[in-house]
């Protein structure tokens, strides 16, 4: 047998790393303790999107089932990769099926939905493709994701539910950046907009939140 490189870590090394807060916290405590603020980006990889807190996010799926259960929705609709944890939590909560958009760079033949999609953080240009047999006429659909900022993704994704015949009975999201224009494009359309954590301002590299309502 070839001999490991490192140790295995002890069963208290390994406790500590998978626990890695004092308590079990909510999102408004999370975002509120933990998120990082790097130019106009609040960063919740910590807790909600790139590592996932178990008491977080049951919170999250908690919370937002809340907010669209009165909706009626027959489906959950994300992107991937970020919007799958507080998507996930919320179909769970909700006893619905998931499905999440992929994105690609450049064009395809696939025989699906898709909307171009250009993130202004990133500086470039991805499709959100859902495929065809996966969406189609007569679905309620909710959508979520992680974070709402300008709504680009989102708004492609409530024109895709809209093309396949569907109807978008409301938008959920974990987090908010109240001082961008996401919302707007959002309502513009007729579509109800959900926050579980509304964030009014982020100067100074503090996260100021808005109080609950």
């Amino acid at each position: 047998m070839a001999p490991q490189t490192g140790r295995e870590a002890e069963p208290e090394e390994r406790g500590a790393r998978s626990h890695r807060y004092d308590a079990p916290v909510d999102l408004r405590t999370a975002v509120t303790s933990l998120a990082r603020v790097e130019g106009s980006l609040i960063l919740v990889d910590d807790f909600l999107n790139h590592r996932v807190d178990p008491a977080v996010i049951r919170s999250v799926g908690v919370a937002m089932a809340e907010r669209l259960s009165p909706h009626h929705p027959s489906l959950i609709l994300t992107a991937e990769a970020s919007g799958i944890p507080p998507a996930l939590a919320c179909a769970l909560a909700l006893d619905l099926p998931l499905v999440y958009a992929k994105k690609y760079l450049g064009t395809s033949d696939r025989y699906s939905y898709a909307r171009e999609v250009t993130s202004p953080t990133k500086g470039t240009e991805y499709r959100v493709e859902v495929a065809k047999r996966q969406l189609g006429p007569g679905e309620r659909v909710a959508i979520v994701d992680d974070i709402l900022a300008q709504g680009r993704t989102a708004e492609a994704l409530g024109q895709i539910v809209e093309e396949a015949g569907s109807v978008v009975v409301g938008l959920g999201f974990a987090v908010e950046k109240c001082f961008m224009s996401g919302r707007q494009r959002l309502e513009v359309h007729g579509w109800p907009v959900y926050a579980i954590v509304e964030v009014a301002s982020i100067a100074g590299g503090t996260v100021q939140l808005r109080s609950p309502a």
